[in-house]
């Protein structure tokens, strides 16, 4: 990883000492994803499935944009001791995450809830370790956006803190995804589906995002020359509109159905089993 700019220079968030990691990993797992693009185009094969390019893919411009959006987050907090290793450890765990997924479809075999071999197992443990750590760090920051005031505008601090709360809740329900996975491989189910047709992804990734596109609208907003009061309705709307799909996955789920259908049957079980939400 090339070495940090001048601490002197703190003209640019990156700049940061505690986000730069984060940032120049960033760029290099949101790169892997489209190199992977680039791949399957050459390639060829199905998009849905266990074992296809859209994990590579998708992981590596997901895992990018929520690196360098944490990068961002902590670069207007107040320093803590210890946040330049953390931050740095944060960074790491999730390019071994991803290269590890990409491991795995490189060698032609499932990366989740895959423990055909020791090594599968192995492998699969190993990045469910790497999302609890990330997960905690996601916590411990959201903590510290709601408990201080970084100095950002006040619509640009809702949509930030809502949109911490949402990864949170996305990280958290990513985690139900893969414990309750894992007890349906154990008896022979599959492993994404819940109840007759849920699809347990969809409430985990349906707005793992906000922490981009609700700060996005801010900046956005910003930059169109909007008065306060009205980006701060904006971003209020945008934070409410999210809540509310959010509510709307976990009820499908929950209620067995899938994503965007009203009645639940076996072949639409089946079916959703790999049309699941690709965040995953």
């Amino acid at each position: 990883m090339p070495a940090a700019p001048s601490t002197g220079h703190r003209d640019r968030w990156w700049h940061d000492r505690r986000a730069w990691p984060l940032a120049a990993i960033g760029l290099v797992l949101v790169a892997s994803g489209v190199l992977h693009l680039v791949v399957w185009a050459v390639l060829g094969g199905p998009w849905e499935g266990p074992v296809t390019w859209r994990k590579p893919i998708l992981f590596g411009i997901s895992g990018g944009a929520t690196a360098l959006s944490l990068g961002w987050a902590w670069s207007k907090l107040g320093e803590r001791r210890g946040d330049t290793w953390l931050a740095r450890l944060t960074a790491w765990a999730l390019l071994i995450e991803v290269t590890l997924i990409d491991l795995q479809r490189w060698r032609g075999v499932a990366s989740h809830f895959n423990r055909q071999t020791p090594l599968d197992s192995w492998l699969y443990d190993v990045m469910g370790g790497l999302i609890l750590f990330v997960t905690a760090v996601i916590i411990d920051l959201t903590v510290r956006w709601c408990r201080t005031r970084p100095p950002v505008a006040a619509d640009m601090l809702l949509a930030a803190r809502a949109g911490l709360v949402l990864l949170v809740v996305s990280c958290l329900l990513g985690i139900w995804a893969g414990a309750h996975g894992d007890m349906q491989a154990a008896a022979g189910r599959p492993p994404e589906v819940f109840g007759a047709a849920g699809v347990v992804k969809f409430p985990h990734g349906v707005v793992i995002h906000a922490i981009q596109w609700l700060p996005f609208i801010a900046w956005a907003a910003r930059r169109a020359g909007l008065g306060n009061r009205t980006r701060m309705l904006l971003v209020a709307a945008a934070t409410a509109a999210s809540a509310l799909l959010l509510a709307y996955a976990l009820a499908q789920t929950l209620a067995g159905r899938p994503r965007f259908g009203g009645q639940a049957t076996v072949g639409l079980s089946l079916r959703d089993n790999h049309a699941v939400f690709p965040f995953m």
